[in-house]
């Protein structure tokens, strides 16, 4: 059987190379101007800090950032145009006749996707040859970044669910249409049980989830009305949104109908009181059976609050704050030069200082299986614990099929499940413990890092 291909979420995956800053193409002219487009590169992408409330990050977008990367192609109107602009007029032909002739030959390693991850180590690894090493930053850049924004905002929602499903209802307030696939991904990944979003449910294959919205209601004459007529449309699997109006009076009206829905959806008030009154309400009447789901600007802390108290919630639907990442809607990750032709590069900008040489981060678990720490080394020492780069791309091919999403989802889980009980809470520090080797150190004093 032949394996399937990565899946893009690109409109036009087979024109992807100009997805990127003006500066990699000037960068890319000037290699090959001064003779240095053979040099060979590593470039390492890694997170500076973490955001805000966050004390672990989730390792998310390989597929797509793998997948686009191996299509990465400048067409023929794209070369032209961009010959035409100023910048390039003194460029001589190599250039362009090298951006119609791109393809990415190069080598990728990167830890898998769903993994959990820390600042200041290594994600993922490019070597080739300069100028193609330099192209692709941007693009990895964005291919990796919100998705494992999202992925990490996830997984502290799933964590504060305690069990409870939780649903994707994002698509409508992300920032544009394409946000709605990475979310739905990401946050399948990270232990979402479903998405609303149509397109990457039936492209992606995770399970489709969504009610009604307050309009239908309004469509109809009475509320009574309304309900009646959708759970005839829809038998067996009608959830009915009860806020429209009254809320405790659309229980009511919800537990009237026969025979019984499955599920009431509560979308604005107090979910804590609402979700009491309205299980009051659902026993008193017989509907001992009907799910109460609540949705409406919620995040981890206030999903946190409501299981703290025992609300009995049964699911949750989270949009806005997973989909943008509100509160630390930006991720510190860089892409860096760490090695030229066999020899360390390093940056010494405060904050911003780096380590040379290609590296590889080795992760140990204490006698649990928990993660106990990582410790990061030049990418041939050898070290105690599980090596988390693995190589993914060689010469521009896949090293091995990707992962499917249900296995990422599952690796996710694993790595999850190993965090220590103290990063596990919503309002956790940092407090994860990150060494380097020796011979990394020494490479770095002798650089000026230290």
């Amino acid at each position: 059987m032949i394996p399937d291909p990565p899946v893009s979420l690109w409109p036009d995956p087979e024109a992807l190379g100009p997805v990127t800053d003006l500066y990699q193409l000037t960068m890319m002219a000037g290699y090959i101007a001064i003779g240095r487009d053979r040099d060979r590169a590593s470039f390492e992408l890694f997170i500076r800090r973490l955001p805000k409330n966050r004390v672990y990050l989730v390792f998310a977008g390989l597929e797509q950032a793998i997948g686009d990367l191996l299509r990465l192609r400048f067409s023929s109107e794209q070369v032209e145009e961009i010959r035409r602009w100023p910048i390039f007029r003194t460029i001589a032909p190599p250039f362009f006749e090298a951006l119609e002739a791109f393809r990415f030959e190069g080598d990728v390693w990167s830890v898998p996707e769903g993994t959990v991850v820390f600042p200041g180590e290594t994600l993922l690894r490019v070597e080739a040859d300069l100028p193609h090493a330099q192209l692709v930053e941007t693009f990895l850049l964005s291919s990796l970044g919100y998705p494992t924004l999202v992925a990490s905002k996830a997984a502290r929602i799933v964590g504060a669910a305690a069990g409870r499903p939780v649903y994707d209802f994002g698509a409508r307030r992300g920032h544009g249409p394409h946000a709605g696939f990475l979310a739905a991904r990401s946050s399948y990944i990270a232990g979402f049980a479903g998405t609303s979003h149509v397109e990457a449910a039936r492209r992606l294959g995770i399970p489709a989830f969504g009610t009604m919205a307050h309009s239908w209601v309004q469509a109809f004459v009475t509320e009574a009305e309304a309900f009646e007529a959708f759970a005839q449309v829809f038998p067996g699997a009608t959830m009915l949104l009860v806020d429209t109006y009254d809320t405790l009076a659309g229980v009511r009206q919800a537990a009237a109908i026969e025979p019984a829905v499955r599920a009431i959806r509560l979308d604005s008030g107090d979910p804590l009181e609402l979700s009491y009154r309205s299980r009051a309400i659902l026993d008193e009447l017989g509907r001992h059976e009907v799910k109460i789901f609540a949705s409406g600007d919620l995040d981890e802390f206030e999903i946190a609050r409501l299981v703290r108290h025992e609300a009995p919630i049964d699911a949750f639907g989270v949009g806005t704050e997973l989909i943008t990442s509100k509160d630390a809607p930006a991720l510190s990750l860089v892409y860096k030069l760490v090695e030229l032709n066999g020899v360390g590069r390093i940056k010494l900008s405060p904050s911003k200082r780096t380590y040379p040489m290609a590296k590889q981060v080795f992760r140990s678990r204490d006698a649990t299986g928990r993660f106990a720490g990582d410790h990061v080394t030049c990418a041939d020492e050898s070290a105690e614990g599980e090596p988390l780069l693995v190589p993914v791309v060689r010469e521009g091919k896949l090293v091995a099929p990707l992962p499917g999403l249900d296995a990422i989802r599952d690796h996710c889980r694993a790595q999850l499940e190993s965090l220590p009980n103290r990063l596990r809470e919503p309002e956790a520090e940092p407090d994860y413990a990150i060494s380097y080797s020796d011979a990394l150190e020494a490479e770095a004093d002798r650089l000026g890092l230290h």
